[in-house]
């Protein structure tokens, strides 16, 4: 009996930590992303901001707190953040000039495309879908979106 309620006694601990971390992105930083990139296989997400940018608070607030957009990025890509005024040198790398920007890259770190400015959640998960199924190699955005439709 002692070991049974040790096991639930864990679990009551385990399962709200693991909800917790399913309703947040994981982020990851910009060298361990393209190492983990390369390790799973996964495409990357890079979001470039900084704390005094307004639309980079309002993608903060909307589109990275959608349960959807979270679920998405969490399963199918390497989610990424570099703040450009602590990070300059990895935003120069990309020359990354407003922000937000959104940058999506292969596995191996090559450069798939990029979209600037604020996404809203919607639209986030169809650019994500676009590029997670490869899309994007053979089909126009719009004509993606309008298959959807």
């Amino acid at each position: 009996m002692g070991l049974g309620c040790l096991l639930l006694a864990c679990l009551l601990f385990v399962l709200p930590a693991q909800a917790t971390a399913d309703n947040a992105i994981k982020w990851y930083s910009h060298d361990e992303g393209l190492v983990l990139g390369k390790i799973k296989g996964k495409k990357l997400y890079i979001h470039f901001w900084a704390t005094w940018c307004t639309y980079c608070k309002k993608m903060e607030q909307d589109t990275f707190q959608d349960a959807a957009v979270i679920a998405y990025l969490n399963a199918n890509f390497i989610p990424i953040k570099v703040n450009t005024d602590r990070e300059r040198q990895t935003a120069a790398l990309y020359s990354i000039r407003p922000i937000p920007d959104n940058w999506f890259l292969a596995s191996n770190g090559e450069r798939i495309s990029n979209q600037p400015g604020y996404i809203q959640p919607e639209m986030m998960i169809k650019i994500l879908e676009y590029i997670h199924t490869d899309s994007y190699l053979d089909t126009s955005f719009n004509k993606f979106l309008q298959s959807r439709k």
